[in-house]
């Protein structure tokens, strides 16, 4: 699992730097502020992508005297970093081009600018496809979070495509209302991604649809009469589980030790299920 994880997010850093060199080429070459702001996004995603490497990373380690429940709360805060990265950009591009819309500027488009930005939206769909399927296979909020920044980065390289082929018919202003569009992306995209993540962090209970099947499970277990009390919440990406299961009183105390065992792991088999505590009622 880790070593998925930090494939994926050094093929996310080589990427994020590919397109950042040739976004800044075409940007400064073109005088496109909207190619420009693309290109700091890309610088953006470059600093998020390492600051997700080590975070996937730190996640990764086994639990130890000092966390004795794990460090799966690293994903989350590096989600949130990259969240708090893209308001502060979002609001520094939208600053820069509502002063640039007032002033005139020529715009010298070429070819190169459009090519790059349709490199640019093919690389980031593909890099959105990847990060989505690989974050579901290890439950990583960090590579989703990077999965929905690189699917709003098609937008946002779309959105400079069209500034820039208006800029190329003379409607230089273009450019600059792209450029502000991609601003409020940028701000919106910081802003799920910092919600769902805080999410993580302050032990937000599960979606309906776990709740239910931690019930079906902890219930099927041969000699469990009932259950009540379920609680659920994150700890980072994933979740700690207590509940109680009504048992016969007239068992054993070993019988009932392996009752609530058998609860534990069938709760603990649930995917993105890290641990789960059970407490025993005698009825």
């Amino acid at each position: 699992m880790e070593n998925k994880g930090r494939k994926a997010t050094i093929i996310q850093i080589i990427c994020n730097t590919f397109l950042f060199a040739i976004k800044i080429t075409a940007g400064i070459m073109s005088n496109s502020l909207a190619i420009i702001s693309d290109a700091i996004n890309s610088l953006t995603d470059i600093i998020s992508s390492v600051i997700i490497f080590f975070a996937v990373k730190a996640s990764s380690k086994q639990a130890d005297e000092g966390h004795p429940f794990g460090h799966h709360r690293a994903e989350p805060i590096a989600g949130l970093i990259v969240a708090i990265f893209a308001g502060i950009l979002g609001f520094e591009i939208l600053h820069t081009s509502v002063f640039k819309l007032m002033e005139t500027h020529v715009h010298k488009i070429g070819t190169p600018a459009i090519v790059t930005l349709l490199i640019s939206i093919g690389m980031k769909l593909i890099m959105s496809g990847y990060f989505k399927k690989v974050s579901r296979k290890i439950n990583s909020p960090a590579l989703m979070a990077s999965s929905i920044d690189s699917r709003n980065d098609v937008y946002i390289s779309t959105t400079a495509l069209i500034g820039v082929i208006c800029g190329l018919y003379g409607y230089a202003y273009m450019d600059d209302i792209a450029a502000i569009l991609i601003s409020f992306w940028i701000i919106y995209s910081g802003y799920k991604i910092g919600v769902q993540n805080i999410d993580y962090l302050m032990g937000r209970q599960p979606e309906p649809g776990i709740m239910a099947e931690i019930k079906r499970k902890a219930a099927s277990v041969s000699g469990v009469i009932g259950i009540h009390d379920v609680r659920a919440h994150y700890v980072g990406n994933y979740i700690h589980v207590e509940i109680h299961v009504s048992l016969d009183q007239h068992l054993t105390m070993t019988q009932a030790h392996d009752i609530g065992k058998n609860v534990q792991r069938a709760v603990e088999a649930i995917e993105s299920i890290h641990k789960a505590f059970v407490h025993i009622d005698p009825i």
